[in-house]
């Protein structure tokens, strides 16, 4: 009888310990699960993209960035141009800058064309249609694959994470674990965002190759054979008027000097020469 007592407080007081032992962790789970899950997350999470890296590259399609720097000489600028437009309405680009100007040895134009990367090579071999050299050609294809599987791999971490903090703040009871979580849900938030905008950048220059195109039109200058006789004469008077002129002007901006050495010069010549 005495050991079935004993029994039955011991068993007793083993109970009370453990509900006692359960209420401190659900006290505390709200104030530690966050930490220990987001540190978890991370080490989880590039675990997992070295992994990704490492087994998906050679695995999924291709992330290709092409880009494209052309310059050449034409003897139509308006119809080159022309041409690039039609081309590039073709094979379904877009042109993003269009500008022009001319300096002392010719006429020129830069357009910045989009294409889509699958109808690059064709809109090369087509604006590449009458001209007989380059000045500068340089093509460029740049594999973005592991970039692209990393900024994708740490977005979706970052989401899962984010799903951990959303579930402890619909357990969470007092103000102060709310205001913390949902500090700690803007900041990966922001993360997201961030990486988001990195892998649309990415995925808009896979998706749409840049292409650089400057083309030019000599400016003809004339040359001594095709000036007549009665030009380089009439070039002649207006040389020799200009320097006139300039001369001119000369003399006017030190009138102060001319006036003063002539009064100087007439003082010694009364002082000196005449009364000799």
């Amino acid at each position: 009888m005495k050991s079935t007592l004993l029994s039955f407080i011991l068993l007793f007081t083993i109970v009370s310990c453990k509900k006692a032992e359960e209420n401190t962790l659900g006290v505390n789970s709200l104030e530690m699960a966050a930490p220990s899950s987001e540190a978890d997350t991370e080490t989880v999470a590039t675990a997992k993209i070295k992994k990704t890296v490492e087994t998906n590259t050679s695995e999924i399609q291709q992330k290709i960035v092409k880009t494209g720097n052309l310059r050449f000489e034409t003897k139509d600028l308006n119809d080159t141009y022309n041409q690039i437009i039609k081309y590039t309405k073709e094979l379904g680009g877009i042109i993003q800058n269009d500008n022009g100007g001319k300096n002392d040895e010719t006429v020129y134009r830069n357009l910045i064309v989009r294409i889509p990367s699958q109808n690059f090579d064709a809109f090369i071999q087509n604006i590449s249609k009458g001209v007989s050299y380059f000045d500068h050609k340089e093509i460029a294809a740049e594999d973005v694959t592991a970039q692209y599987i990393d900024i994708d791999t740490r977005i979706k971490a970052k989401k899962t994470l984010e799903n951990r903090y959303l579930e402890l703040l619909k357990k969470a009871n007092k103000v102060s674990e709310i205001l913390e979580i949902e500090a700690q849900l803007a900041a990966i938030r922001e993360e997201i965002e961030a990486k988001q905008g990195q892998l649309n950048y990415l995925k808009n220059q896979i998706s749409l190759s840049t292409i650089n195109i400057e083309f030019y039109k000599p400016i003809a200058h004339e040359s001594g054979a095709t000036v007549s006789y009665g030009a380089k004469i009439w070039n002649a008077i207006k040389s020799g008027f200009n320097t006139f002129s300039t001369f001119l002007l000369s003399l006017l901006s030190i009138w102060p000097f001319v006036l003063l050495f002539g009064l100087l010069g007439y003082f010694i010549y009364k002082r000196f020469l005449k009364n000799n």
